[in-house]
């Protein structure tokens, strides 16, 4: 009886196997880049942006905000961190919400804490109420982390499945430089207005998207989950074979119930969770939250420029994120993301020894230019793998009977970790300028090993294959 568990699951990936004849013209997965997977990709990722808006809105706001509702430093700064607070609340609901109402269904309830806390801000005149619409905010940015990663892996063709998901990266950092150029020229007022404009586009699209053909097929709706697939796929694309590999999948894995939160700790899932929650882990406590928050703090203290500073990286970021769009699908995951971890802990050390031979009057000449190319190394590992990754990679691995509760978990260690490093960061810079890019140093370094040892390929398989194999 012991056995039977995992009896079942090679039996699924048997099936699997079993099915490599089916079809005539299909390419097991690899149908072509239709206009309504872009469009439905378009769609979802429209969450996204507006999660890059609202995380870019308190920079160039703050004067304005400040100054027009007389808000004192502390007002503003539980202002700034009441996203993260909102972030733990949607975190906690993403999975059940996508469980239940489905990928389409959940982006629908994110777009409206998102639409509800935009105009909110915009036409605040008060703290509570500029409060309450950051918190839905962070809401709906705690919803759209892992669904849109999740919708996007399972709609997309495998062979462009990385590439596709890679975009979320991009999407993110320039919707952040959107959002710090046009806060840079018009109000606050008005700037949340605009950034209202992503939750209009998402919602008028939500209408015309199909919804995941596995979440279907999962909840016994085997036809509509062919129809949302040959939607996707195109009309003159024969699915039989992927259809059927996704209803055999789907069929073997009613025979497990387990979809709850305790059940993650089953043996057999141990390596998904371990590695989802590892790249999560390092992803935020390698200094990710830190860098990102308090860049600004960063460059003053070491004499560069910050405006030079945030402009150039800002502009690293968005190039480094269309080079990981063209090469993900080409090296792999696992490779990437040897290599991102390699350059975080480089960057980590290359900031963390400017600015102890700054503090000991050694090579103070070299700091600035020396810490900013530590900085720029460190934010070009999280745009061209550490940064995303995690997310395509736990979308990939996680078995549809457990995505949920699994991501919900995961999502909470991430806005976890996220909360504990920026609100964290600010002392131990004060402690030790150098010594917090040391920590992240030895923290990435671990990370490196954490890697190399437990992550898997998952570039050029089926989402049933890659599932089949990491729980047998």
């Amino acid at each position: 009886m012991g056995d039977e568990p995992l009896l079942q699951k090679a039996r699924i990936q048997e099936d699997i196997e079993s099915d490599k004849g089916i079809g005539v013209n299909d390419s097991d997965g690899d149908g072509p880049v239709t206009l309504i997977l872009l469009f439905t990709t378009f769609t979802t990722l429209c969450g996204t942006f507006s999660y890059g808006t609202a995380a870019g809105f308190t920079s160039p706001a703050q004067t304005g905000i400040m100054a027009g509702l007389n808000l004192s430093l502390a007002e503003f700064s539980f202002f700034g961190a009441v996203l993260t607070i909102g972030g733990l609340v949607g975190a906690a609901m993403s999975g059940k919400l996508a469980d239940i109402f489905g990928r389409r269904g959940a982006l629908g309830v994110s777009n409206s804490f998102c639409m509800a806390g935009w105009l909110m801000i915009a036409f605040s005149q008060a703290t509570w109420s500029l409060d309450i619409g950051r918190l839905f905010l962070g809401v709906a940015a705690g919803v759209v982390s892992y669904v849109v990663p999740v919708y996007i892996v399972e709609i997309a063709p495998k062979k462009v499945r990385g590439t596709f998901s890679a975009i979320n990266s991009l999407v993110m950092c320039g919707s952040v430089a959107v959002t710090y150029l046009l806060g840079s020229i018009i109000s606050w007022q008005k700037l949340a207005l605009i950034s209202t404009v992503p939750c209009v586009f998402e919602f008028v699209g939500l209408f015309f998207i199909p919804e995941s053909p596995r979440w279907l097929s999962r909840n016994g709706r085997v036809k509509e989950s062919e129809v949302a697939l040959q939607r996707l796929r195109g009309n003159n694309t024969d699915i039989t074979k992927e259809a059927a590999e996704i209803k055999k999948y789907m069929e073997n894995l009613q025979e497990f119930k387990e979809d709850g939160f305790l059940d993650l700790f089953n043996p057999r899932y141990s390596r998904v969770i371990t590695v989802g929650i590892g790249l999560l882990v390092l992803q935020q406590l390698g200094g990710l939250s830190g860098y990102t928050f308090y860049l600004s703090s960063i460059f003053k203290k070491s004499g560069f420029p910050n405006n030079v500073g945030v402009m150039i990286s800002s502009v690293v970021q968005s190039v480094t994120s269309v080079l990981g769009i063209v090469i993900i699908d080409k090296y792999g995951r696992r490779s990437l993301l040897t290599v991102a971890t390699v350059m975080m802990c480089l960057g980590s050390l290359i900031t963390g020894l400017s600015f102890l031979f700054q503090n000991y009057g050694l090579l103070e000449h070299y700091t600035p230019i020396s810490t900013f190319m530590g900085v720029l190394i460190f934010l070009t590992s999280i745009t061209i793998g550490i940064g995303g990754i995690p997310w395509v990679m736990i979308s990939e691995m996680t078995p549809m009977n457990i995505k949920g509760s699994a991501g919900t978990l995961c999502n909470l260690t991430s806005w976890s970790s996220n909360w504990f490093v920026s609100y964290t960061f600010n002392f131990l810079f004060q402690w030790s300028s150098s010594g917090v890019f040391f920590i992240y140093t030895i923290i990435s370094g671990v990370g490196i090993l954490f890697v190399i040892k437990m992550v898997p390929e998952t570039r050029g398989r089926s989402l049933e294959e890659i599932q089949a194999a990491i729980t047998r």
